[in-house]
């Protein structure tokens, strides 16, 4: 697929990694809308074609107690705020084959969460809307096994689909990103790398998923190192406090510094 194929991308012709970057959930209106407004500004200023991710519902949970959202059309409606206020496209998961039809009122691409992309039924109601299919891998696929997600989608209609990275169970508690995976997985689909949830550290006994969010530039650098096509970051302006995943995401007062870095280090890589 060409990146143009997304609505509302901007900033295709700078030859720069895209973006998929935003909150975890959707919490409410105000904190959308003010993560969205920063990294608009900042995707901008640096030629950085960008995507508003945010969850309408958070189906894959620990505990039975963990925030799940706000309420599925309240966080859609305000998905579709963002966009329309920002003029930018944007991107949810689904969980079920009957979200596939309701979400793509809303936004503009659909994701199929990792632990779901090998569930048929779910990659093909994503395809038949004629959305952008946004495919994360597996943690317990190699990157070949992704081409048959990718074929689903195709076979289905629908030529715009994706791959995305978020690293391969190591143990119990840990992940790991096999960059030998990334020009593998870039012969079936554009690839992204999502830095964030590499660094998970899932199955705590807490029922809390851990993470190391220090490590997010170096995962990050090296993705774009690899020639990843797109990067996905989650960030908030208040990690600790956020309601799904902070232990991983990114403190937004960072991102700036983080994403001029990787400016810098893909105009080296493109100009070898």
């Amino acid at each position: 697929m060409k990146l143009s194929s997304i609505p509302k991308i901007k900033h295709t012709e700078a030859n720069n990694f895209f973006l998929l970057c935003g909150p975890c959930a959707i919490e409410g209106e105000d904190m959308a809308m003010r993560i969205a407004e920063k990294v608009v500004t900042i995707t901008d200023k640096l030629s950085i074609p960008y995507v508003f991710k945010g969850s309408f519902r958070k189906a894959n949970r620990s505990r039975i107690d963990s925030f799940t959202g706000i309420g599925d059309e309240k966080a859609l409606e305000i998905l579709a705020k963002v966009s329309s206020a920002f003029d930018i496209p944007t991107v949810t998961d689904i969980h079920e084959s009957s979200d596939a039809a309701l979400a793509a009122q809303y936004v503009d691409v659909l994701q199929i969460p990792a632990f779901l992309v090998r569930q048929t039924s779910l990659v093909v109601a994503a395809a038949e809307t004629g959305k952008v299919v946004n495919l994360k891998k597996g943690q317990f696929m190699s990157p070949e096994a992704m081409q048959h997600a990718v074929r689903k989608v195709h076979e289905s209609g629908n030529e715009n689909a994706w791959i995305t990275d978020r690293g391969t169970m190591f143990g119990y508690q840990d992940m790991i990103v096999d960059f030998r995976g990334i020009p593998t997985m870039r012969s079936f689909a554009p690839t992204v790398l999502d830095v964030t949830h590499s660094l998970q550290q899932p199955n705590q006994s807490s029922g809390v998923t851990g993470g190391r969010p220090d490590m997010i530039e170096t995962i990050a650098r090296a993705g774009i190192v690899n020639n990843v096509d797109g990067l996905f970051i989650e960030t908030h302006f208040d990690p600790a406090n956020a309601k799904s995943d902070g232990a991983n995401m990114l403190d937004l007062a960072h991102l700036e510094r983080l994403l001029s870095n990787l400016v810098a280090i893909r105009k080296t890589i493109t100009s070898l």
